[in-house]
């Protein structure tokens, strides 16, 4: 099997948790499109819910679908949130953003009941940072705001390249809305609190990708199967064999 195999999988069993009336968020990314697939074949089948997308590319590829959407604005308040990751440990932390939309996918996470993260084996991890941590920043002052979190990484015990996201057409990559992105390879992030307390004292930053006690289970597809991972915050977090939810 696949790493698409993997996904689907994972994305096949989060369907297991949407029931009608529902009010979702839909994610960003390869494992989070399978899923907007799927939903979209029910939806066509009968199933009512109304869907609040993270970014532009689900918006569209949930309206080819037929799905009903809203805005937060509109929807304030949503049942599930189900979204990828690019790395989560065992508290079920998680570094999002490589696709360029962790602003709105922190913000739809944070205004749902639950945020279920699906996802592939490859992305479990014992220590976040192997992934870049995208940050997300305004587009004035750039090389200040640069030069502030470099500073306020090292604070917390962070070091590597800071590197501003280019598009396919080499130039900056702008965000939906409207922001830029570094790319901060860090290795390793010992201490993923106290750097995303410190990258909030940076003035130019909008958003980092560390999303730290939003995720509330995650549904990982792998060689052994599906497993599902349960945050307990305050106290140990529970591995689930296929037959845990």
């Amino acid at each position: 099997m696949t790493a698409d195999d993997y996904k689907l999988n994972a994305a096949m069993r989060a369907m297991d948790l949407i029931e009608p009336g529902m009010k979702l968020g839909l994610g960003t990314g390869s494992t989070a499109a399978k899923l907007v697939d799927l939903l979209g074949r029910k939806v066509k089948e009968g199933l009512d819910v109304v869907c609040v997308p993270t970014s532009e590319a689900t918006r569209l590829q949930a309206e080819t679908l037929g799905i009903r959407l809203s805005t937060l604005d509109e929807t304030p308040f949503l049942d599930l949130t189900i979204d990828g990751a690019d790395e989560l440990d065992g508290e079920l932390r998680l570094i999002k953003g490589g696709g360029g939309a962790l602003l709105r996918e922190k913000i739809v996470a944070t205004a749902s009941e639950r945020m279920v993260v699906i996802a592939d084996h490859t992305k479990r991890v014992e220590v976040l940072g192997r992934f870049p941590l995208p940050v997300e920043v305004v587009r004035f002052g750039m090389t200040a705001t640069r030069q502030m979190i470099q500073e306020v990484a090292a604070d917390a015990g962070c070091a590597g390249a800071i590197t501003l996201r280019l598009g396919k057409d080499r130039q900056p990559f702008v965000t939906d809305s409207g922001n830029c992105i570094f790319d901060c390879a860090f290795g390793a992030i010992a201490d993923p609190e106290l750097l995303d307390e410190a990258l909030k004292c940076v003035p130019g930053v909008v958003e980092n990708g560390l999303f730290l006690g939003i995720a509330d289970l995650a549904i990982i597809g792998g060689p052994g199967g599906v497993e599902v991972l349960e945050a307990s915050y305050g106290d140990v977090a529970t591995l689930y064999g296929d037959d845990g939810m």
